[in-house]
């Protein structure tokens, strides 16, 4: 089952993929085109090119789990990138909103406490 919640990282990727792509083909473009490592508990999310699908890749600990959705009628938004940059991490709510269709450039958040973490 595919576990998302608000500690783990979200990384979206730039271009369109076609959405018939499997399990190893999506964790090659994360490791060779995203230079990251698909290995971890890290979600991936490709949307294609029309963005009317959108498919999430995590590891489990013991082999992948695709997340795939087609909307019958609108599109996903897909967030502004960086120039150069072949993906762009998102934070959980972003990925709520992208999903439930809200407009992420009408989104105005609230001052909350976020607790630094600090690397080992």
């Amino acid at each position: 089952m595919l576990a998302l919640h608000s500690t783990c990282r979200y990384f979206l990727y730039r271009e369109p993929v076609h959405i018939n792509r499997g399990f190893y083909s999506l964790a090659a473009i994360v490791k060779d085109h995203m230079q990251l490592d698909p290995l971890t508990t890290d979600v991936f999310i490709f949307l294609n090119r029309r963005c009317t699908q959108v498919k999430l890749l995590q590891w489990q600990g013991d082999g992948f789990c695709i997340y795939h959705k087609r909307l019958e009628k609108g599109t996903f938004e897909r967030p502004v990138f960086e120039q150069h940059h072949s993906h762009t991490m998102i934070s959980y709510s972003e990925l709520l909103l992208i999903l439930q269709g809200i407009s992420l450039g009408k989104i105005q958040y609230r001052i909350r406490y976020q607790q630094k973490v600090t690397a080992h």
